[in-house]
């Protein structure tokens, strides 16, 4: 790589981590505010927030890089002709291919990151999102109950505790209306929250267990001395934790239970999930070739390039709209699978042609101009005075 390409490769990459650093900031915080949940309502450490906010980067970042690498392209291409340093390029003899050559590179290192991002890393993070939100909202004893408080779960699940001694929860009231024809009701002295097998338990002293007979006002009265509750029981997941399709890894689309419920039920979704993180990395490629499209041909500083960059960001808009679009018909459909690959290589190729014929038809008008000027006439001598 010669110097000057070296020179653009540094300016691209130093818009594109600048784009990338505040778009994620951005819309983080958005997602992080929707988030105080945890600390407020249920109680949990800054660390569980950090921990939240955190595993939902990687989703963001497969998301925003590639319209990062756009905008730092546009910035790049508008920066070198401000400066009219590309028209310097341009007039110096320098084609097209080779100022497009550190954008190449650049673009093939995010679509790389892109790539992993979305075979390996997201499901990943997903995956212990969901295993965290599932504990948190089983465990309601430790993050949601507070002193003298009653809480109700939308599950039917209501809890109160008098005080706090320690780590035993004195005067414990729990009702489970789960099953309206089947409530139970918990009373004990004390109690106290344990954790056993990577489940919650909520171990009862000195109380009693009132059940309602189905279909009967009479109910059934239980005295014990120690009783354990099981709290994953009450969650509004309840059993094991069943993965969406987007949690879900690379692995297991590839090769899925095709005797799972939640496969039967959503197996376009599965396939279109599928197909989307295989044809991810190929995005950030088709927007910067977009932007070079619109902004890497001269121009001097009297001739608007704004119309070029609203074409830009209106074609950008077009892909992913029909990116969308293929995605929603291969989960109608298996006959739709070639469209999910066949927007961002459309794009391209269309891309690459107006790139390589843009340069034919400069190369084209140069030697035209060159021979219109050896065939014109050369003016006779002036004639010499004796």
């Amino acid at each position: 790589m010669t110097l000057i390409e070296r020179y653009i490769l540094k300016i691209n990459f130093n818009a594109f981590a600048a784009c990338l650093v505040a778009l994620t900031g951005v819309i983080w915080i958005t997602q992080a505010l929707r988030e105080l949940d945890l600390l407020t309502g249920k109680g949990q450490t800054l660390v569980i927030f950090f921990t939240v906010t955190g595993l939902s980067l990687p989703a963001l970042i497969s998301v925003i890089a590639p319209v990062a690498l756009f905008l730092a392209t546009l910035y790049t291409l508008n920066k070198l002709n401000g400066d009219s340093e590309l028209i310097v390029m341009s007039a110096g003899g320098m084609p097209p291919r080779r100022l497009l050559r550190p954008f190449m590179a650049l673009a093939a290192f995010v679509c790389v990151i892109v790539g992993m991002i979305s075979l390996y890393l997201m499901p990943a993070s997903l995956q212990e999102l969901r295993q965290l939100f599932t504990k948190i909202r089983a465990d309601f004893v430790g993050t949601m109950a507070k002193e003298g408080q009653f809480i109700t779960l939308e599950n039917g699940i209501t809890f109160h505790y008098r005080e706090r001694q320690g780590d035993a929860l004195l005067g414990i009231f729990m009702e489970d209306l789960r099953d309206k024809d089947k409530a139970i009701v918990y009373l004990a002295e004390r109690g106290q929250t344990v954790e056993q097998g990577g489940n919650a338990y909520l171990v009862l002293q000195k109380g009693s267990v009132q059940r309602k007979e189905p279909n009967s006002r009479d109910s059934s009265i239980v005295a014990f001395e120690r009783y354990a509750v099981d709290l994953s029981a009450f969650s509004k997941e309840g059993g094991d934790v069943v993965y969406k399709p987007r949690e879900r890894s690379t692995t297991q689309l590839l090769f899925p239970d095709k005797n799972e419920f939640l496969y039967q039920e959503q197996r376009g979704r599965f396939r279109a999930e599928l197909h989307d993180r295989l044809s991810s990395w190929l995005y950030p490629l088709v927007m910067m070739l977009i932007a070079f499209v619109a902004l890497g041909e001269a121009r001097t500083t009297r001739q608007g390039r704004g119309l070029a960059i609203a074409g830009a960001v209106v074609a950008v808009v077009l892909l992913r709209i029909l990116g969308f679009a293929a995605s929603s018909a291969v989960a109608r459909t298996q006959a739709a699978v070639p469209m999910v690959y066949g927007v961002p290589l459309g794009g391209i190729v269309i891309c690459l042609l107006m790139i390589f014929k843009g340069q034919a038809m400069g190369s084209f008008q140069t030697r035209l101009l060159r021979a219109f000027r050896n065939r014109s006439p050369r003016s006779a001598p002036a004639p010499q005075k004796a």
